[in-house]
Order: C-alpha cells, then sequence, then structure tokens
C-alpha cells in the first residue's frame, strides 16, 4: 500500500517526481522550502496546490534520497549539454542521440 504522504508524488510522464497532474517537481518545492527558507503555507500558496501536496513533496524528497540524487545528476548533466551546444534556443537543442538518429528505443 503506498504511504499516504507520497499518494500523489508520480514519476510517469516526466523525467523526475511531481505532483500528479502538475508540472511541479518535488526538487522545486523542496528547493523553496529548503533552499529559499518559505515556508511550507507560502508556497502552496504561490503554487496553487495543497499544503499536504508541499508537505509529501518533502517527505519524498527526504526519503528516496538516491532517487533525488540522480535525478539532480541527470538535470546538471542536460543543462551541461545544452551550453556545449550550439543551439540559441532551447527549442534548438536537440541530444546527440537524436542528432545521430538514435534513441534508446533503438
Amino acid at each position: 500500500m503506498a504511504s499516504t504522504a507520497s499518494a500523489r508524488i508520480v514519476t510517469e510522464l516526466h523525467d523526475e517526481p511531481h505532483i500528479e497532474g502538475r508540472r511541479i517537481t518535488v526538487k522545486r518545492i523542496q528547493g523553496l522550502v529548503e533552499g529559499a527558507d518559505k515556508s511550507a503555507t507560502t508556497v502552496a500558496e504561490e503554487l496553487q496546490v495543497d499544503l499536504s501536496d508541499v508537505y509529501a513533496a518533502l517527505h519524498y524528497y527526504h526519503t528516496h534520497p538516491d532517487e533525488m540524487e540522480a535525478v539532480e545528476r541527470q538535470r546538471t548533466q542536460r543543462e551541461q549539454e545544452v551550453l556545449e551546444s550550439e543551439a540559441k534556443t532551447v527549442g534548438d537543442y536537440k541530444p546527440a542521440d537524436e542528432e545521430n538518429g538514435t534513441s534508446d528505443s533503438d
């Protein structure tokens, strides 16, 4: 049975854990509450989510440290690839596997 605290935290459809039905990531909520020192209530109001979703995201972040570290490594790698590419906009950027005509499904 899934814990109540993470019931609305999902990983399908996005590359990282987020609030179900929203594009608000666990890492973003953690960064706002713990990094920017905002209260959970303030973050819930600013993002227009339930306060329980903010607490669920924080709970998920702290109970899945390996997954969250992997997410951060993947994000850092993507950012570095974009910086090293010649893309002028995010829309112009194509990962190396797409440029070579390969993908994970090949």
